[in-house]
C-alpha cells in the first residue's frame, strides 16, 4: 500500500489538453446541472428528440475553447481553481434557491456585507463548497502537467482541441439551431443560469463601479421649503424602510393570518397595490429614494445627484439614517448616519445580528435632541433571509413549527412560511413601538410615520426562494411590497391633507417606488420645483386643491 507520505506527495501526470478537457466536462455537466435540468424540462415543447442531449455537448465544447485561452504555465491552475471555488458557491445557490448570477445579482453580492454572507453559512453550503470546489482544486493541484517533447506536438494538440470543440458546436447548431432559438427566445433567462456567468458579470460590475469616469454631482431641490403650519409645531416624520417584506403576507392586504396584531387598531392607511423598483436591496433602495422611475433608473446617475432626503435637508430638515441592514447603499452618504453594531451581545443582539428594536435607543435620542423639523429613517433587517428565525425573539413567534435554520431547503414550505410570517409580526411590533414613541412627543411635534419595503421575497412558489430574480421574470412575490402610513388627524390638518382621500387612493390606485420621492415631499409639506405632482400621492388629497 502507498504510504501517507507518498499519498500526499503523489502527482498525477497528464498533458495540458487532457486537463482542459476534464475541466470542460466538469463544467459542462456537473457545474451546470441546473441549466441542463431546465433544458430537459423545456424540451417537452420541442419536437426534436435529440435537442436536450446536445446541451451538455454544447457546453463542454464552449468551455474547452474558453479554458484553452487561459491554459498557460503558472496561469491555468490558479485561474481554474478560482473559477471552480466560486462556481461551487454559485451551484449551491442555483440548486437550492434557483439563483441566477446576472449583473444585477452580482451587484447585490458585492454590496452585501460580511454578516449578510454569513447568513448563508450552513452544513449544506459548506458541503457544496468542499465537494464541488475544494476537492476538485486539490485534484488540479496534484496534477503535474506533462510537457510534449516536441513543441509542434503541443501546438497541434492545443489547436486540435479547439478545432474539435468548434466542430462540435457547429454540429449542434446544424442539427438543433431552430430548437435553441425557439427555447432561448421564450426563456431568455437560460443564459443567466450558465455557471460561471458570475465571473463575467462580476467583472462588469467592478469595471462599471471602479474604473468608469464618475458623473459630475448634481444638486436638486435647493429651492425646497417646508410650508408653515398653524400650530407652530415642528414636523417629525419617521420612515421605516422594510427588508424583504412582501405585501401578500400582510393581514392588511387580505392575508388570512394575523401578521399585523400590534398595529391593527392604530388606524393605518394601507396602500394595496405597490410594486418595487427592483428585486434586491442594492438596486431598490437608491432607486426608491431617487427622483427616477424604475424604467429610467441609472445607478451612476443616482449616485451623482441628490435624493429626496437631501432635498429635505435643503428645506432645513434635520435628517438621520439609522441602519440595521448592512448599509444604506449610498443613499445616506451626506446624512447623519448610525449603524447598529451586530457584533454586540445583549438582549437585542446575538453577536452576529440584532433585532430591529435595537435602533429605538438612538432614535429616541435623535427625537429628543432639539425641537425643529426632523426626518428619521430606520433601515430594518425585517425579513432578511434565509435566517428568518434570527429576526425575532422566541417569545414573539406565534407561528410554529418554524424553520430555525439557514439551509431552508431542508425545511418544508409550512415551516419556512411560519418563520417568515413571524418576521412580519415582529416588524409590526417595531412599528407599534415607533408609533407609541411618536405619540409620546406629539405635544412637541406634528408626527407621522410611513413604512415601505425595498422588495418582496419568494418562499418556494415555483421553486424560487429568497429574492434577486431578474425583474423581467421576477414573480409578484418579489416585486409587490407593503406601504403603510400612520397619520394622525392633527398632522393631516396641519399639512392640509384629507386622510379619507388618502385611504380611498390606497384602495384603488396602482402605485410603485416611483411615487416615494415626490410623495415624501408632499406628505412632509415641502414645496420645490423638483416635485412631480403626478407622482405625489398627496397632490389630489390636499384640502386646498
Amino acid at each position: 500500500m502507498m504510504s501517507i507520505k507518498k499519498l500526499l506527495t503523489y502527482r498525477i501526470q497528464m498533458h495540458m489538453t487532457t486537463l482542459i478537457l476534464l475541466c470542460a466536462v466538469y463544467f459542462g455537466t456537473v457545474m451546470n446541472y441546473p441549466v441542463l435540468k431546465t433544458i430537459f424540462n423545456l424540451s417537452s415543447d420541442v419536437s426534436n428528440s435529440i435537442f436536450p442531449y446536445t446541451a451538455p455537448i454544447l457546453l463542454i465544447c464552449a468551455f474547452a475553447i474558453i479554458f484553452s485561452a487561459f491554459a498557460w504555465p503558472y496561469v491555468f491552475k490558479p485561474f481554474i481553481c478560482f473559477v471552480v471555488l466560486t462556481s461551487a458557491g454559485a451551484l449551491y445557490a442555483a440548486v437550492n434557491f434557483q439563483t441566477m448570477f446576472d449583473s444585477t445579482m452580482m451587484e447585490s453580492v458585492f454590496e452585501s456585507n460580511s454578516s449578510e454572507i454569513l447568513f448563508y453559512l450552513n452544513f449544506r453550503s459548506v458541503f457544496y463548497l468542499f465537494v464541488f470546489g475544494i476537492l476538485p482544486c486539490i485534484f488540479i493541484a496534484a496534477v503535474r502537467i506533462k510537457p510534449y517533447r516536441i513543441w509542434k506536438h503541443a501546438l497541434i494538440a492545443r489547436v486540435g482541441i479547439v478545432f474539435v470543440a468548434v466542430v462540435g458546436i457547429g454540429l449542434v447548431t446544424e442539427t438543433c439551431y431552430k430548437d435553441y432559438v425557439s427555447v432561448g427566445r421564450n426563456n431568455s433567462y437560460l443564459s443567466k443560469m450558465v455557471n460561471p456567468a458570475h465571473i463575467f458579470n462580476g467583472a462588469k460590475y467592478l469595471k462599471k463601479t471602479y474604473f468608469e469616469t464618475k458623473l459630475a454631482y448634481q444638486t436638486l431641490g435647493t429651492d425646497a421649503k417646508v410650508a408653515e403650519v398653524e400650530n407652530g409645531k415642528p414636523t417629525l416624520m419617521v420612515v421605516v424602510l422594510g427588508e424583504a417584506a412582501r405585501a401578500m403576507n400582510f393581514t392588511y392586504n387580505g392575508y388570512d393570518r394575523d401578521t399585523d396584531p400590534y398595529t391593527k387598531n392604530m388606524n393605518l392607511i394601507v396602500f394595496q397595490n405597490v410594486s418595487s423598483c427592483g428585486s434586491y436591496t442594492a438596486l431598490s433602495v437608491p432607486c426608491m429614494f431617487s427622483n427616477m422611475t424604475r424604467n429610467s433608473y441609472s445607478k451612476p446617475r443616482a449616485a451623482a445627484q441628490d435624493n429626496v432626503l437631501n432635498v429635505l435637508q435643503h428645506a432645513g430638515v434635520d435628517v438621520m439614517w439609522i441602519d440595521n441592514d448592512g448599509g444604506d447603499k449610498g443613499v445616506a452618504k451626506n446624512l447623519t448616519y448610525i449603524a447598529i453594531d451586530p457584533s454586540l451581545k445583549n438582549d437585542d443582539c446575538n453577536g452576529s445580528t440584532c433585532f430591529d428594536v435595537a435602533m429605538l435607543k438612538d432614535a429616541k435620542q435623535f427625537i429628543d435632541d432639539g425641537s425643529h423639523n426632523k426626518l428619521l429613517v430606520l433601515h430594518t433587517i425585517g425579513s432578511h433571509g434565509p435566517t428568518y428565525w434570527q429576526r425575532y425573539p422566541d417569545a414573539q413567534a406565534p407561528f410554529q413549527p418554524a424553520c430555525n435554520r439557514s439551509d431552508i431547503e431542508n425545511c418544508n414550505d409550512k415551516q419556512i412560511v411560519n418563520a417568515y410570517d413571524n418576521t412580519l409580526v415582529y416588524t409590526d411590533y417595531v412599528l407599534s413601538q415607533v408609533i407609541d414613541e411618536l405619540k409620546s412627543v406629539s405635544n412637541d411635534y406634528n408626527v407621522m410615520m410611513t413604512y415601505i419595503s425595498d422588495h418582496g421575497e419568494s418562499l418556494g412558489e415555483g421553486g424560487l426562494y429568497l429574492h434577486g430574480t431578474p425583474y423581467a421574470i421576477a414573480p409578484k412575490e418579489q416585486t409587490q411590497v407593503p406601504w403603510l402610513m400612520w397619520m394622525p388627524e392633527e398632522y393631516a390638518q396641519q399639512k392640509e391633507l384629507s386622510t379619507q382621500c388618502l385611504k380611498e387612493k390606497a384602495q384603488k390606485d396602482t402605485l410603485s417606488h416611483d411615487n416615494l420621492f415626490h410623495s415624501l415631499l408632499g406628505v412632509y409639506g415641502v414645496q420645490t420645483e423638483v416635485q412631480d405632482s403626478e407622482l405625489d400621492i398627496t397632490y389630489s388629497c390636499r384640502l386646498d386643491s
